[in-house]
């Protein structure tokens, strides 16, 4: 009796599979469960595209070879409908995953209602104020996934290589960089603050622990809308004893290579799908460029070119070709529009054109913006005070220059947190180091080395105006036992976003927060 339950089981776990696993069981039969994420119908065919969270396939209900209730079912699927099928996995290339099912049963769970997220244009708003609708597209869904590799990887690299997971506090009774942009609690009758970084607390589990990392939610309050900006992000977050400010960065090319190798080796699915032109991935697996502060400004205002291309040159002959290629679009936009308008056009010829016509207008938009943010760039460089810190225009115009990410480092002490140690050699730059990503994305890690000297440190508290009292446990760390150390943060979505090639961090994450956006 026990065998026969046994073999029961492992019948029922052996039909019932994802998608991801059909490979493994071409010819054979087996019982998916999942969404219906598009439908359409054929002379005694229904072709239902099937997900069910780990992927897609197309799954075929042929009459004949089903019963007419299943077949009549199949055939009033609407999108999202829940179904479970049973059928055979046929190898075909040509689709999703390189297999389909072909059906002999199926089960409808739940027909869905009529889906407010059709395939036809939506606007952003509309499409953020149904993100938990949203998420189920494939876009969406595939974005995501790499977030969870990203995720996953970092943990492996860390873990790997001897850090201790540990983590800060979300409640603080102090901020790290100054209190201007975080939001403010109410914590049993006392004033407290969503952390905005982890670092501080980083730094006293170093002394503990030797090398440690931090992986939790950060929290800024800028009243900022650009693409980059969240109101609620997560934070990876190591700090190391007796590294300085070059192990660190050695630290960081390391973590970024090995993030990008896994995300090549096993997404490659879904950055088809996003349409992910994977050459600068690949080239950002060589070493990184590093450049110091004085060198950075130097190429950002065309004073110092890189492989022969100068910052503003090559934006100016960009806007150009920017304004030649919108000149060109509209010209071929009006041409078959007026044909459209002609009579006697064929319906698979309307459709070719009115399609065509959709995507040179998507086209059109995106050198539209290039051609409204080029000249700012331009202006920006031309006019950077040496001495300021990079603003979002410069990390861009620096960026483009090059096909790997961009390690700057000794930064003017005054643009950078109080917590960052002097170069002794030149004590008027600090020992930070800011990554910037390639392709116009800016920075996704900021770090450096640590002050150690405690009079050095109590005096640049008091030079930033924050409260000597909240920083004593702080000040501890170098009364007992201070020594060399380093680290850095790293914005997971500010990486997903790179990695990604999105437009706007906000598709980075599943729900996110950002000014004017609390919901869903």
């Amino acid at each position: 009796m026990q065998s026969k339950l046994i073999l029961q089981f492992i019948k029922k776990k052996y039909l019932k599979m994802y998608i991801k696993e059909l490979p493994a069981y071409e010819g054979k039969e087996v019982t998916l469960r999942g969404w219906v994420a598009n439908r359409r119908d054929s002379k005694g065919l229904v072709f239902i595209n099937l997900r069910d969270g780990s992927g897609v396939c197309q799954c075929i209900a042929e009459a004949g070879k089903i019963s007419e209730n299943d077949f009549e079912q199949a055939g009033k699927l609407s999108l999202e409908s829940a179904i479970e099928l049973t059928g055979t996995v046929v190898k075909d290339e040509r689709q999703i995953g390189g297999y389909e099912v072909h059906v002999s049963k199926l089960t409808v769970i739940q027909l869905a209602e009529e889906f407010p997220i059709a395939k036809k244009e939506h606007g952003i708003e509309f499409l953020m104020d149904n993100r938990h609708l949203w998420l189920r597209s494939q876009r969406q869904w595939a974005i995501l996934r790499i977030r969870n590799t990203i995720i996953y990887s970092i943990h492996q690299f860390f873990q790997k290589e001897g850090f201790v997971q540990m983590d800060a506090p979300v409640f603080t009774g102090n901020a790290c960089e100054g209190t201007t942009n975080l939001f403010e609690t109410d914590f049993y009758g006392s004033p407290a603050y969503l952390s905005q970084s982890g670092q501080l607390y980083g730094e006293a589990m170093a002394m503990a622990f030797g090398k440690i990392y931090t992986f939790g939610p950060t929290f800024r309050a800028e009243k900022s809308k650009t693409r980059r900006h969240l109101s609620e992000f997560w934070m990876i977050e190591p700090e190391m004893a007796f590294y300085d400010i070059h192990q660190n960065m050695d630290l960081i090319e390391d973590f970024l290579h090995y993030v990008i190798r896994q995300v090549l080796d096993n997404c490659q699915n879904e950055l088809k799908l996003i349409e992910r032109d994977t050459s600068v991935l690949e080239s950002s697996l060589k070493k990184f460029p590093r450049l110091t502060y004085d060198e950075a400004v130097a190429i950002i205002k065309g004073e110092k070119d890189v492989n022969g291309q100068n910052s503003i040159r090559s934006l100016e002959k960009e806007l150009a070709e920017v304004e030649a290629k919108i000149t060109e679009l509209e010209a071929e936009i009006a041409e078959r529009e007026a044909r459209l308008a002609e009579p006697g056009m064929k319906k698979g010829e309307i459709n070719f054109n009115q399609n065509k016509i959709a995507t040179m207008k998507n086209e059109l938009k995106d050198y539209e913006e290039s051609r409204r943010n080029i000249p700012q760039w331009i202006e920006s460089a031309k006019n950077f005070q040496y001495g300021n810190d990079l603003g979002g225009s410069d990390e861009t115009v620096i960026t483009r220059l090059f096909d790997v990410p961009v390690m700057v480092y000794d930064w003017p002490h005054e643009v950078k947190a109080f917590y960052l140690k002097r170069n002794p050699d030149n004590p008027r730059f600090a020992r930070g180091v800011d990554v910037l990503a390639p392709e116009g994305y800016g920075e996704i890690v900021g770090g450096g080395e640590r002050e150690t000297n405690e009079q050095m440190l109590r005096e640049k508290i008091i030079e930033h105006q924050l409260p000597m009292q909240d920083f004593e446990w702080y000040l501890d760390l170098r009364r007992y036992g201070s020594v060399p150390h380093a680290g850095f943060g790293l914005g997971l979505e500010r990486l997903v976003t790179w990695l990604c090639k999105l437009k706007h961090v906000r598709e980075s994450i599943p729900f996110p927060r950002m000014y004017g956006r609390l919901l869903p």
